[in-house]
């Protein structure tokens, strides 16, 4: 005989009530509390710490979950001619099979959409940035790690893909947000009867995180030296008799619609040769911030208590006042300027200067930000110089008005040299009738690999 939902649901419910198991003392389902949230973009992308990874969980037993904020529903296909959102659920399925090599089982991936290109305001708008905060903000709560790492939320030469940045920026965020219960509260409200249907409220309890750690893909990591801890990669695992590079390798190959990881882990595995790839390279980290002691360089766990710790609240959003008409970097450069001291990760500014890859014979924009505190307009002129070769696609205005107490951004549009080996600088200089207006200096590295900027 059949039994009615709703009569399952209202025998539970008595059965709850006979045994004193009322909503109040409902406790967190422990059968997802993670040691370490692990928050990436694309699947495939966990393999950047792949090496470290597999130490934390085959040799420190570590709980971890893995969170994607899209599909990778863009790119090569490199076993078959599926694209688009063929491709997004094909490589969810690689993700979730790569991670079961670990025994990750806890996946989740926020709903974003894959947008190649190296500006994180694009990667956030197309996520829909408020959506994306709300699933990290649950998962974080759900999940309830010590330990958060994810992408490094500033702009690198390297591969440099904007949703790799807006993975970072919203991890951070979560990070944050997670212990406010004055946040998203939908989720903290108890529901009025969990054994019922139709429930809105979620039941959640905040949850405040104890460290946070980066890591990159640029293309030269020294930069990141003595900036939080390393892990060799050539280290043999004392559970698994392997290198921890091969264990890394091992879970990438199963992401064979990309040619430059899973492929390249599915030839390097056959010739059992890990000397030579990525996958050998040390895993490092750099340090975000930490509510228990720890040094910078310290492993991700030092410090980790077993007991939850209470709400930390972020240094928040403090508005600049600018004294005199100056110049700066504007779009992801000035985000970012004004993100890393409002989530107390200010350091991050000091670790590098202006930088950009980029490819060759292509288009590259620089905008810049001219500030005007004064009281009375302002003309300003901009100087620009560029590497040999390169062009300007449209010739720059010869004067910039600059309204009293205003801003105003120039979109600098260039057009890269067709061969140049080495790095390139631009150099910025802005000057009005009375007084320099200050200069920028951005770095820049050709190279074809380069996401489109």
């Amino acid at each position: 005989m059949r039994i009615p939902k709703l009569s399952l649901c209202l025998a539970f419910c008595a059965a709850s009530l006979l045994h004193g198991q009322t909503l109040e003392n409902a406790k967190p389902d422990e059968r997802f509390k993670v040691d370490l949230l692990v928050v990436v973009a694309h699947p495939d992308d966990e393999s950047e710490i792949g090496a470290y990874l597999a130490r934390a969980i085959f040799d420190e037993h570590k709980r971890v979950a893995v969170v994607f904020g899209t599909r990778g529903n863009q790119g090569g296909n490199g076993v078959g001619q599926e694209q688009a959102a063929a491709l997004g659920a094909i490589r969810e399925i690689e993700g979730r099979r790569a991670l079961g090599r670990f025994g990750v089982s806890e996946v989740w991936f926020l709903n974003g959409t894959d947008t190649p290109g190296q500006v994180v305001l694009d990667s956030l708008e197309t996520w829909g940035h408020g959506d994306a905060l709300q699933r990290m903000v649950r998962l974080m709560r759900l999940t309830r790690p010590s330990v958060v790492a994810t992408w490094l939320p500033d702009r690198v030469a390297g591969e440099d893909h904007g949703d790799h940045q807006a993975a970072g920026v919203i991890a951070t965020e979560a990070f944050d947000l997670a212990g406010d219960a004055t946040a998203f509260p939908e989720q903290l409200a108890a529901p009025r009867n969990r054994w019922d249907v139709g429930n809105l409220t979620e039941g959640l309890c905040p949850w405040q995180p104890e460290k946070l750690y980066y890591f990159s893909d640029a293309a030269d990591k020294s930069f990141m030296n003595g900036q939080g801890p390393t892990y060799a990669a050539s280290d043999i695992s004392p559970s698994q008799h392997v290198s921890y590079a091969q264990l890394a390798a091992e879970e990438c190959a199963f992401h064979l619609t990309q040619s430059d990881s899973g492929q390249a882990a599915r030839a390097a595995l056959a010739k059992k040769d890990f000397s030579h790839t990525y996958f050998a390279d040390p895993v490092r980290f750099v340090f975000g911030k930490s509510y228990v002691p720890s040094s910078v360089t310290a492993d991700l766990f030092v410090g980790v208590t077993a007991a939850p710790i209470a709400y930390h609240r972020a240094p928040g959003y403090i508005e600049r006042k600018e004294q005199n008409p100056r110049i700066e970097l504007g779009g992801s450069w000035h985000f970012y300027r004004e993100f890393w001291p409002a989530h107390g990760i200010e350091h991050l500014a000091q670790l590098l200067s202006p930088e950009i890859m980029a490819q060759f014979s292509a288009p590259l924009t620089i905008p810049v930000i001219i500030n005007n505190p004064e009281s009375t307009p302002l003309d300003v002129k901009l100087a620009v110089a560029v590497p040999a070769g390169w062009k300007f696609v449209q010739a720059l205005p010869n004067t910039i008005r600059v309204d009293a107490h205003d801003s105003a951004t120039v979109q600098i549009a260039l057009k890269t040299a067709a061969e140049q080996q080495g790095w390139q600088t631009i150099d910025i200089h802005a000057n009005s009738e009375t007084s320099a207006l200050g200069d920028l200096r951005i770095r820049v590295e050709l190279d074809n690999a380069a996401m489109p900027e």
